[in-house]
């Protein structure tokens, strides 16, 4: 079992940047691949971007590529999520995910664990 916390959500002008933690608790946090969500109201849960659990490789969605990045510290059992740039369409609730073995796994039902979310809203 892998028990998973966000912060750092919150209220940012367009251009504007914030940084998400997902604090990880539980099982060996190096040994699980780790990934980034986001929910907007009344869409499906999207993938952001994730991170090899090596931390030697990464992927993101198209429509960040370029503005967010994920890294992890595996001795702080931490993941982070820096994302720049940012614009209204970026709001939603962001989440962590884990798993042993999902990297390269956009489907956000390839993820076994989760955590509860942390809102982060762009305004125009």
């Amino acid at each position: 079992q892998v028990q998973l916390v966000e912060s750092g959500g919150g209220l940012v002008q367009a251009g504007g940047s914030l940084r998400l933690s997902c604090a990880a608790s539980g099982r060996t946090f190096s040994n699980y691949d780790m990934a980034w969500f986001r929910q907007a109201p009344g869409r499906e849960r999207e993938f952001v971007c994730a991170i090899h659990w090596t931390g030697t490789s990464t992927n993101y969605a198209s429509s960040v590529k370029g503005r967010f990045t994920i890294s992890r510290d595996n001795a702080k059992n931490t993941i982070f999520l820096q994302m720049n740039s940012l614009k209204p369409e970026d709001t939603a609730v962001y989440y962590c995910a884990a798993d042993p073995s999902a990297y390269g796994i956009s489907d956000y039902r390839g993820y076994r664990y989760w955590g509860q979310g942390t809102q982060v809203t762009v305004s125009s």
